[in-house]
C-alpha cells in the first residue's frame, strides 16, 4: 500500500460513515503548493460518539498489521484532540484531528475544496485555511517546515488567494506578523 492508496481508503471510509472531513498537511501542500513527499496523511474530522465503533472497525479492516485504538478515538473526541491509524507493514500513518465547535473550525470545514484524485472526489482544506493552519502550527512548534510549506502555496502562480480572509483570520489567531513576513519573503524572491 502506498500513501495514495491509503488516502483513498481513508476517504472512502469517512464518506461511507458520513463523517465530515478534509485533508490537510503535506497532502494539501501537494495540491495547493509544490509537491513534496509525505509518509503521513493529516485529516481534520467532525465526529460524534456514534462514529467511534464503526470507524475503528473499518480502520482495522483496511489490512492486517494495522493500528487503530477505539479508546484513543473516544479520548480524541472528548478532548478535541488527535488519534492515529498506523499501517505497520509500510509505516504509513494517518493523523486524525477532531475539530471542536469553534467558529474558525466550522468555517474551515465549510470552505473545503473538492478535488478529483485517482477518480475520487476528495475534500481538501482551502489554500487559505492550509496557510492559516500552518501558521498556527508554526507558532506552536517554530518549525521551519511549516514556513516552507506556506511559501510553497504563496509562490503558486495559479493561486488567487483571498487575502482579506487570510489576513482577517491570521489577525484573530495572532499570526498576522508571521504571515506578512512570509508574504514579503516570497515577494522579494521575484
Amino acid at each position: 500500500m502506498n500513501p495514495d492508496e491509503l488516502l483513498i481508503n481513508i476517504s472512502e471510509i469517512l464518506q461511507d460513515l458520513k463523517i465530515p472531513y478534509a485533508i490537510t498537511g503535506g497532502f494539501a501542500v501537494t495540491i495547493w503548493g509544490k509537491p513534496r513527499y509525505t509518509a503521513d496523511i493529516d485529516v481534520i474530522v467532525e465526529m460524534a460518539d456514534r462514529n467511534i465503533k464503526p470507524l475503528a472497525k473499518k480502520l482495522l479492516a483496511i489490512d492486517k498489521n494495522v493500528y487503530a485504538d477505539e479508546d484513543m478515538i473516544r479520548e480524541a473526541l472528548m478532548y478535541h484532540g488527535e488519534f492515529n491509524f498506523i499501517h505497520s507493514d509500510t509505516g504509513l500513518k494517518v493523523d486524525f484531528f477532531v475539530q471542536d465547535n469553534k467558529p474558525y473550525n466550522k468555517v474551515k470545514m465549510e470552505r473545503a475544496v473538492l478535488r478529483k484524485m485517482f477518480h475520487r472526489t476528495i475534500p481538501f482544506v482551502s489554500p487559505e485555511d492550509l496557510i492559516l493552519s500552518k501558521l498556527m502550527w508554526s507558532k506552536e512548534s517554530e518549525s521551519q517546515k511549516q514556513a516552507e510549506d506556506i511559501k510553497s502555496v504563496l509562490r503558486n502562480p495559479n493561486m488567487a488567494l483571498d487575502m482579506k480572509y487570510l489576513k482577517n483570520w491570521a489577525q484573530k489567531h495572532d499570526t498576522l506578523d508571521m504571515l506578512e513576513e512570509l508574504i514579503e519573503q516570497v515577494r522579494l524572491e521575484k
